[in-house]
């Protein structure tokens, strides 16, 4: 959309540029340029963030497999038990197993036989007549007691499941109700530990794969820092070209003024000529806000009066074109930052709310200050429907589709944004209405 023109005292007054005189070089380099260090930045961050998640799938992936696996071996030997495949001895210390049967699989269990020496486990069976029959045997760390408050606690509940430690199997044996309950603090040890193995070796290779895409970052945007440092060298030189070529064209045009007298065609020369100035100006303004760190001079100031000031210079442009300019600010609003560059920002966004306002319109601005200060420019746009807000701040992006000399150049908005970005405050646009567009700007300093 629209952009500013700030008259400079230059060549009888025929120079118009934007923020201040052209600078003679916009800080090229490829390493330590702002716009590429943070395009860096961005690579690093979107790859981290991408290895992050896949590694966090492959986490949850494994932990649902270890859990689903846990659970079938725990079902298996709670089948076991309650099926009487398996046939328990007695558990007595003086008499060990059977030498035949070690490391031999178990009847199609998919496990050896010596498994049935070490699971711990201990049954509960409600009989017929009321009378509750505990088999404590096989396990040494539960009694009786809390053998039935177990089984009380899961009777009513899922057919299988955990219980603190022990898994679980409700069923029906010979009409009668018989829960069976198995040990599973040695299972759920060793799926921990591997959890544990597994998030230090992801852990580890995120460290590493890190690195890599730190070492390797610079690399990939190395095309784009090329491509920009083109850009910027292309802005210098068109400077240094066309400084002196368009001085040279405005003195020249006052000499012939004062011989010829003012007529059309020499304005018009003017008019193109202080256009051109402009947008070179404005071009190397959005180089040098480029750099990490633009030349700002910061302190606090009175935002209130600030914006009092830019709307009375900008009222009787908007009058002339018989548009309505309101404003309600609230008083003594304080903001830290370049009083100047604030202007500029300010000028910019009236600029542009007097240029695209509807015939008869009105633009309202307002500043307020609750917990952040926030100054919002309004002006009734009937094309609103029709704009695409995203790109507003894009540069050379216009929404006037015909293009015409006097709707700018489409570098004012990004001007303001960077501006807005260097004082850590937020540029928005925004359809205020059905017929009306409007520019936000919230400042956090």
């Amino acid at each position: 959309m629209g952009s500013c023109l700030q008259p400079a005292a230059e060549a009888g007054g025929n120079r118009f540029l934007v923020a201040g005189a052209l600078p003679s070089r916009c800080g090229v380099c490829i390493g330590g340029c702002g716009m590429i260090w943070r395009l860096r930045r961005k690579f690093i961050l979107i790859s981290t963030l991408s290895m992050l998640g896949v590694f966090a799938l492959i986490f949850v992936l494994i932990a649902v497999s270890g859990y689903s696996s846990l659970n079938h071996t725990m079902d298996t030997l709670t089948d076991a038990v309650s099926s009487g495949r398996w046939k328990f001895p007695e558990l007595d210390d003086d008499v060990p197993p059977p030498k035949d049967s070690m490391g031999k699989p178990d009847g199609g269990m998919g496990m050896g036989s010596e498994v049935r020496f070490s699971t711990r486990y201990f049954t509960v069976t409600y009989e017929d007549d009321g009378e509750i029959d505990v088999d404590t045997e096989h396990i040494h760390a539960v009694d009786a007691d809390e053998a039935i408050a177990y089984a009380a606690a899961v009777r009513e509940g899922n057919a299988r499941g955990w219980y603190g430690i022990y898994r679980y199997k409700v069923y029906a044996d010979d009409g009668e109700t018989a829960i069976v309950f198995v040990d599973g603090s040695m299972n759920r040890s060793q799926q921990r530990t591997q959890l544990l193995n597994t998030a230090a070796v992801l852990s580890g290779s995120v460290a590493v794969v890190l690195l890599l895409i730190i070492l390797f970052s610079r690399v990939a945007v190395k095309p784009a820092a090329e491509s920009y440092a083109k850009q910027k060298q292309f802005i210098t030189d068109a400077n240094h070209e066309l400084k002196t070529p368009l001085t040279l064209i405005l003195t020249n045009l006052d000499i012939a003024e004062v011989e010829l007298g003012q007529n059309e065609w020499l304005d018009d020369i003017r008019a193109e000529g202080r256009q051109m100035a402009e947008l070179v100006g404005q071009m190397v303004t959005l180089c040098r806000m480029d750099e990490e760190k633009p030349p700002l001079s910061k302190s606090e100031f009175d935002l209130s009066e600030t914006v009092a000031d830019t709307v009375s210079e900008f009222e009787p442009l908007a009058h002339t074109q018989g548009k309505r300019m309101v404003s309600g600010l609230t008083p003594a609003v304080k903001c830290y930052g370049d009083e100047g560059a604030i202007r500029r920002l300010l000028a910019i966004l009236l600029d542009n709310a007097v240029k695209y306002c509807d015939p008869s319109g009105e633009i309202r601005v307002t500043l307020s200050c609750k917990r952040h200060a926030v100054l919002e420019v309004v002006n009734s746009y009937a094309a609103v429907g029709e704009a695409d807000l995203d790109r507003l701040f894009d540069r050379f992006y216009r929404s006037d589709k015909a293009r015409t000399s006097g709707s700018g150049f489409g570098i004012g908005l990004s001007i303001a944004q960077a501006t807005a970005s260097a004082h850590r405050a937020t540029l928005t646009a925004y359809r205020a209405g059905s017929s009306e567009i409007g520019f936000r700007v919230v400042f956090r300093e």
